[in-house]
């Protein structure tokens, strides 16, 4: 049992998802922030909502949590000719990606819930040069991973630096300690920092929009209860005041 507890924990750790060794970066969400929010949204739809889907959150949900207004959201926002109140769904065929990628690129409504912020965050900062891949490109994170480094005009190339490590039969191997910036993107590595930490807030917000609206009304919620038991502590006292 204590075998099964321990497992358990360890699986329940982000940490667990990341590949051995590697350390996640850590995102900093806030969804309270709607500027950054709507920064996320549009990168999520510029740079993921071709392949990827987001099916479980609606154009429409969205305009009105990221105070966008509709007009802008169907002018900026879709392109494919869906209306306000569609899912965000792409227009590539499942077997078309199959064939062009090797896999149907997963839906991407609840891949902050299932990973984590932290996952996706670093994630997206750790594509590398790599010419034995189909697509030139590997991930740290997730090695052999099956999408082109889509955000490269944005970060850049970067190159894996090596470095050696004995293993536990007393051989030696290679694993990368650092990656490095060998062409320049259109954004310094401060800015696309910045950029993925929108985008996974966004990412993290699409998971679960009613996060927002319970965290507007949370602390109301606790005013209210706080005032109720002063008012029932009160009516307590009344009540008992003749009993001793």
């Amino acid at each position: 049992m204590k075998k099964l507890i321990v497992l358990l924990l360890v699986l329940l750790t982000p940490s667990a998802f990341a590949s051995s060794g590697h350390e996640l970066q850590s995102a900093t969400i806030d969804l309270g922030n709607k500027a950054s929010l709507q920064r996320g949204a549009k990168y999520f739809v510029n740079y993921c909502l071709s392949c990827h889907s987001a099916k479980q959150l609606r154009y429409s949900r969205m305009a009105e949590d990221l105070d966008i207004s509709p007009e802008l959201v169907e002018l900026n926002l879709m392109f494919t000719g869906e209306k306000i109140f569609d899912g965000m769904n792409i227009s590539m065929r499942a077997k078309d990606a199959k064939k062009w990628f090797g896999v149907n690129p997963p839906d991407l409504s609840l891949i902050a819930r299932s990973r984590g912020p932290d996952w996706l965050y670093t994630y997206l900062k750790s594509f590398y040069i790599d010419e034995s891949r189909p697509f030139g490109v590997n991930n740290s994170l997730f090695p052999k991973v099956g999408m082109p480094h889509v955000l490269a005009d944005l970060q850049g190339l970067q190159r894996a630096v090596y470095k050696e490590v004995e293993t536990e039969s007393g051989g030696v191997r290679q694993v990368i300690d650092k990656l490095e910036i060998v062409q320049p993107g259109k954004l310094t590595p401060r800015e696309y920092d910045n950029a993925m930490n929108d985008l996974v807030n966004f990412m993290t917000y699409m998971g679960e929009p009613a996060k927002m609206e319970r965290q507007r009304l949370g602390w109301k919620v606790l005013m209210f209860l706080f005032l109720m038991l002063v008012i029932f502590y009160y009516l307590k006292k009344e009540y008992w005041k003749d009993i001793h």
